[in-house]
């Protein structure tokens, strides 16, 4: 099981900016390299959604929903994961969780909450 950790999240205004980091204290770096890491959220009511990941090799891929304004990245080295959110909408509002892709049977962070509101 890998542990992962996330934070960042807030309130923030329509049109706002957020960045979330995620890392991953228990894992040595050439494992964390293996991984493709991904940001899903889960707002009220909703289930829970792939937003954006990012490959080993730093490919990424995007939920047509934020294409434009979400920027996954990483770092390896320091074994972690950020989502830089720009032009928040209000329904952007959603839980946000780091983890693997595919999931599998990894377990959930406490998630890190993203309110977009005026």
């Amino acid at each position: 099981q890998v542990l992962l950790v996330e934070s960042g999240g807030g309130l923030v205004q329509p049109g706002g900016s957020l960045r979330l980091s995620c890392r991953a204290p228990r894992l040595i770096t050439s494992t964390f390299n293996q991984y493709t890491m991904g940001w899903y959220r889960q707002a009220p009511g909703a289930q829970r959604e792939l937003v954006a990941s990012i490959s080993s090799g730093r490919n990424t891929d995007y939920n047509d929903s934020v294409k434009g304004r979400f920027t996954i990245s990483r770092d390896n080295s320091r074994k972690m994961v950020w989502l830089q959110m720009n032009n928040l909408k209000p329904e952007d509002t959603a839980v946000y969780y780091c983890n693997l892709v595919p999931v599998g049977t990894n377990p959930w962070g406490q998630g890190a909450q993203v309110t977009v509101s005026s």
